[in-house]
């Protein structure tokens, strides 16, 4: 049991010493009188309820505000009535034990309990493969190795043990999945994701409930966090935080689905992406937080930016009050202001008592934060569960992340059957540099920010799993740079590969080849005459085409971890290769962006991954069985802007767990949501007119199946009604202002090009800048006529785009909207 702390009323909250170096706030006599919220029997959306009435203007900012660790002290906590601590990549208390962390996390939680109304803290890390942050935790495979193991289970099974080491450190939230779906290897973050495919990412969205538990106050459960929103993997040329370049109806096909399943998993949290879609930053993008997540989604957790995320609004260095109210009205519920909370909180303060910050909207983030608070039990339990620390690091947790580090091994190629090694009476020479080095295993996020080298953490190397998996009477010798090796030996293993990176520094956009250490330890051991048997540590494909042929075997060991026997596992037949591919093997780096589907000839296809003849104890095959198409949807109770779909169940070997309901028009289709049972609510249609929809069904295994018949439905009410509906979101300040706007295609027809024209009602109304159309004014009137990639519209289809403006006096909303001529409804 964690130990217990309760919030006090104001008159026996009292800041002493003794609660800043980290003992707990004294209980209440036990007749005294709790204040609603603080009543653990209430249900919780009448708790948060009791409490926010009870919060003054500035207690709302400070539970939307989240300083770094560094940067922020437990005075400052109690001060400025702080919400969130984190700790950025590396950022760790001295010594970096998980003793230490405990006790870090309650003396800032001890500060927070310390306010008049005693709310706790929510504390933040990146435990993106275990508990990553702290020296001595176990360090999972990163996510592109466990794509590959295409094992749901097996994710959610992870998802619990980093939850219960996580906890044991006090640390009660996680800046993770990322479910990015990545779609061009030059990215530095490719590891981040499961895969290339939607419906392959979707699938491990298992590990939220891993992380979560089977309810979020249940012992060792942490708050999940889906990342980054939205579309982040989809960047052009694959750079970070740039540009996504897509139709809505194409990111929404290749990028949404993942968060849908989260958000359907019930995930607490979810990032923003520091990327932009179509030019316009995510960061303050109203249309994709607000519209698609929080309403279309329904996501009724709390949306938080990235690291000084809002600061790139204007591409300008330091926060300005344009950029904190963009990004609050937009519907970021929490800012990550690591060093720069107090001025977020100063501009906050400012922009909701000049008005153009709501108060309804600040109402709204904290209900959101102040929900999973409760729901977290922090109120009841707000200090470090010392009962998981032992588990960080445990023999149990390292025993698992060895076996998903085999799990996760894909055998590309193995001439001669090579593999499996004979580990009795043989002799192998083992070489490269990622041989004996755990920080190189480990990639980026582990220990530091950026990786690092060498012991960086306790576990097992390649090298010493390769030394425990062989009988006494095999001989195994070790040169990193493969120098005294000669043909007495059998076979020669080559650990080669990248060494450790994070975002930024990790994207290539010229080669993505292999080092010249590494070509160089190759080019030895392939001169001794020996079959080379090459393990790839990497944290995507790399252009090893040139190189192949010379190879014995290659398996794709990815990023694995601490556990290096895993790997070793494979090698000398302990596991048989289960791994696919989860993305698609480049022929060359010049093929970049290579996917799925896209006609491209890759060296080693999506999904591919051999297997051992025989082995001892085969695993059971990998599910690759669609789901049975559902049945024709039937429309019951259709109105003139909505209906309920309802379907015959889909079957399936392993069971269906969800089905993803699409509006098609011309080929193109467009996911609407997703829904765990045979009925969805179908919303936001126009009257008078003729929709199609199809479901398809997904099992656990993540595959699709085929889609059901067309269902055509056609609303109530219209004599055919406007060609477009357009909605203008308007940010605006004196004498400036921005404008979201949304257009949605409600004629009859598929649009293949576009032009947008409305009339400014005040002649001091100026177009400054656009973005996502080519835009132009001429007196009042202005015309945006859409780019290369965003000129089809199918019927129902919508497309963002957006301008920033000045005014003088007034700044009425526009008049006249009319696309490609007809007239336009104003929403």
């Amino acid at each position: 049991m964690r130990p217990r702390t309760v919030a006090l009323p104001r008159l026996l909250l009292i800041v002493t010493a003794l609660t800043l170096v980290g003992v707990g706030v004294p209980a209440p006599p036990a007749d005294a009188a709790a204040l609603p919220y603080q009543d653990p029997g209430r249900a919780v959306p009448d708790r948060v309820d009791d409490l926010l009435a009870r919060m003054t203007l500035d207690e709302k900012i400070g539970q939307m505000t989240q300083g770094e660790r560094a940067s922020v002290t437990p005075a400052d906590i109690t001060t400025y009535r702080l919400g969130s601590v984190l700790s950025g990549g590396g950022s760790a208390p001295t010594p970096n034990t998980a003793t230490s962390w405990a006790e870090m996390y309650d003396r800032f939680q001890n500060a927070a309990l310390a306010t008049p109304l005693g709310i706790p803290m929510i504390y933040g890390s990146d435990a993106v493969h275990g508990h990553n942050n702290v020296v001595g935790a176990t360090i999972f495979p990163h996510n592109i190795g466990l794509g590959a193991t295409r094992d749901p289970e097996l994710v959610r099974r992870i998802g619990r043990a980093t939850a219960e080491e996580v906890a044991g450190t006090g640390v009660n939230w996680t800046f993770a999945p990322c479910l990015c779906v990545v779609r061009n290897d030059r990215w530095g973050r490719s590891y981040e994701s499961f895969g290339e495919r939607p419906d392959l990412v979707s699938s491990m969205t298992t590990v939220v409930d891993g992380l979560q538990g089977a309810t979020l106050d249940a012992p060792g459960s942490i708050l999940a966090t889906a990342k980054h929103y939205l579309g982040d993997g989809g960047t052009t040329n694959g750079t970070d935080q740039g540009n996504t370049q897509l139709s809505e109806a194409e990111l929404r096909a290749v990028h949404l689905p993942p968060f849908a399943e989260a958000v359907r998993r019930g995930v607490g949290s979810v990032m923003i992406s520091y990327s932009s879609w179509n030019g316009q930053k995510l960061h303050g993008h109203a249309y994709l937080i607000n519209d698609v997540l929080k309403g279309e989604l329904g996501f009724d957790g709390f949306v938080v930016s990235d690291w000084n995320g809002i600061d790139q609004l204007d591409g300008a260095t330091g926060f300005t009050a344009a950029e904190v109210r963009q990004a609050v009205n937009a519907g970021i519920d929490m800012v990550m202001a690591p060093t720069g909370w107090r001025q977020f909180i100063t501009q906050l303060r400012a922009e909701v008592q000049a008005g153009r910050v709501s108060q309804a909207r600040i109402d709204d983030a904290n209900r959101r934060i102040l929900t999973k608070k409760f729901e977290l039990g922090l109120f009841e339990r707000p200090l470090a569960d010392r009962s998981f620390t032992p588990t960080v690091g445990s023999a149990a947790h390292r025993a698992l992340a060895r076996e998903a580090v085999a799990r996760s091994q894909v055998l590309l190629k193995n001439d001669g059957d090579i593999l499996p090694l004979d580990p009795a009476d043989n002799r192998i020479f083992v070489a490269g540099k990622s041989a004996d080095n755990i920080g190189y295993a480990s990639g980026g996020w582990t220990i530091s920010w950026q990786g690092g080298s060498g012991a960086i953490t306790p576990g097992t190397s390649i090298l010493q799993g390769i030394r425990n998996a062989v009988d006494p009477s095999t001989t195994v010798t070790y040169s990193s740079s493969g120098s005294g090796i000669d043909n007495s030996y059998r076979a020669a293993i080559a650990v080669v590969g990248e060494t450790p990176y994070a975002e930024g520094r990790g994207d290539r956009p010229s080669g993505m080849g292999l080092d010249s250490t590494d070509l160089n330890t190759l080019n030895t051991l392939r001169a001794a005459g020996v079959p080379v048997i090459v393990v790839l540590v990497s944290g995507r494909p790399l252009d090893v085409a040139g190189q192949v042929p010379n190879w014995a075997a290659l398996l794709a060991s990815w990023l694995p971890g601490t556990e290096g026997a895993g790997v070793a596992d494979v090698l000398f037949g302990g596991y048989a290769p289960t791994g696919r591919l989860p993305v698609s093997w480049m022929t060359s780096a010049s093929q970049q962006p290579i996917n799925d589907g896209d006609g491209k000839t890759p060296l080693f296809p999506y999904g591919f991954g051999l297997g051992y003849d025989s082995g001892p104890d085969p695993e059971p095959p990998v599910d690759t069985s669609a789901p049975t198409a559902p049945g024709t949807p039937v429309a019951t109770g259709t109105t003139a802007s909505g209906t309920t779909l309802s379907w015959p169940a889909a079957t399936d070997n392993v069971g269906v767990t969800g089905y993803r309901v699409y509006r098609t028009s011309g080929g193109t289709q467009t996911l609407l949501g997703t829904a765990s049972g045979t009925t969805y609510q179908v919303t936001g249609l126009v009257a008078g007119t003729t929709y199609q929809f199809q479901v398809v069904a997904v099992d656990a295994a993540g595959n699709v199946s085929a889609p059901s018949p067309t269902a055509s439905v056609t609303t109530t009410g219209g004599t055919g009604g406007p060609a477009c509906q357009v909605t203008f979101r308007v940010d605006q300040w004196d004498p400036g202002f921005t404008a979201n706007v949304t257009i949605r295609n409600t004629g009859p027809t598929a649009l293949t090009g576009w032009t947008l024209t409305f009339t400014f009602p005040s002649t001091g109304q100026r177009m400054v800048q656009g973005w996502s159309a080519r835009w132009s004014q001429s007196g009042t009137t202005v015309t945006a006529t859409n780019e290369s990639w965003n000129g089809n519209l199918a019927v129902g289809a919508t497309v963002g785009i957006g301008f920033s403006g000045t005014h003088t006096g007034v700044n009425p909303p526009p008049t006249d909207v009319t696309l490609n001529g007809q007239p336009c409804g104003l929403g």
